[in-house]
């Protein structure tokens, strides 16, 4: 692996981990920095998802506690049980609508306006949904991912699922639609972390496995150090929101995002970003 190369590598896994959990969407980002970078092709399409895992394995990581009394508290645990059927429940939407319509999702929806659409109308939802929550005199219903009940987590499932249309954000609609389902910000957040689990460890394991006659042994080295950088900005930026939404809003990605939105219809305009790729 040459020098330039390794830097692409290192550069496109810090985007997917600091994109993957912010609600701005990673895959509007990973798009603009392979542009940018002259990284592209039906492998890199495939290095996208896979360095996915790296993210994965650092929400993981930080919630390994949590997730082992999940696993061991299965046959003598009632939380622990019904927090991993809430999980298996939220994963199924977006599991069942990416398998059947992923590719006229790709065909009729991945080009700019409507990804610009998306980042714009998210933006403009996040605004919204926290204006309600400020006004609002009623503390959320639910406080902790413990506290949700199965109807819960099929609502925040099809919530998620919403982020399968490009540059909605899967973390953006999961987080937006628990809240506006009475889910407090710092229990819609990490109920976001537990989805993306079973969800982007899925469709990396179903990307490889459909690419599977495109990648070599020598694919590897590459595919391993994005897996390892995004891992590694992952994992900073998970902890840090954690931190930042205890005491802040969403707005500062609203904000962001209606502004993305606006550079995409200019730069595809201009010619600059190639989006529908």
């Amino acid at each position: 692996m040459d020098f330039l190369l390794a830097v692409k590598i290192i550069i496109m896994g810090i985007v997917e981990g600091l994109t993957e959990f912010l609600p701005i969407s990673s895959t509007g980002h990973l798009i603009l920095t392979s542009s940018l970078l002259n990284f592209s092709g039906e492998k890199i399409k495939v290095f996208e998802i896979a360095i996915q895992a790296g993210a994965i394995f650092a929400v993981c990581w930080e919630y390994r506690v949590k997730i082992a009394q999940i696993v061991l508290g299965l046959t003598n645990d009632s939380r622990a049980r019904r927090l991993a059927i809430n999980i298996t429940i939220g994963f199924l939407p977006a599991a069942i609508i990416g398998l059947l319509f992923i590719k006229k999702i790709k065909e009729y929806l991945f080009s700019p306006v409507p990804v610009a659409s998306a980042f714009i109308i998210g933006g403009i939802i996040i605004l919204w949904v926290e204006n309600r929550q400020a006004k609002s005199t009623v503390s959320p219903r639910i406080e902790t991912v413990d506290d949700m009940s199965f109807t819960d987590a099929i609502k925040v499932g099809i919530a998620q699922a919403f982020g399968l249309i490009p540059g909605t954000s899967r973390s953006g609609a999961t987080i937006i639609g628990a809240m506006l389902f009475g889910m407090s910000r710092k229990a819609a957040t990490e109920f976001s972390f537990f989805l993306a689990i079973p969800t982007l460890l899925g469709a990396t394991v179903y990307s490889l496995y459909k690419a599977r006659d495109l990648l070599t042994v020598s694919d590897v080295p590459m595919f391993g150090l994005g897996t390892i950088t995004a891992f590694i900005s992952a994992f900073f930026c998970v902890r840090w929101l954690l931190k930042y939404i205890s005491t802040h809003t969403f707005n500062v990605f609203a904000w962001y995002r209606i502004g993305f939105g606006i550079m995409i219809l200019l730069t595809w305009q201009l010619g600059w970003i190639a989006w529908t790729e």
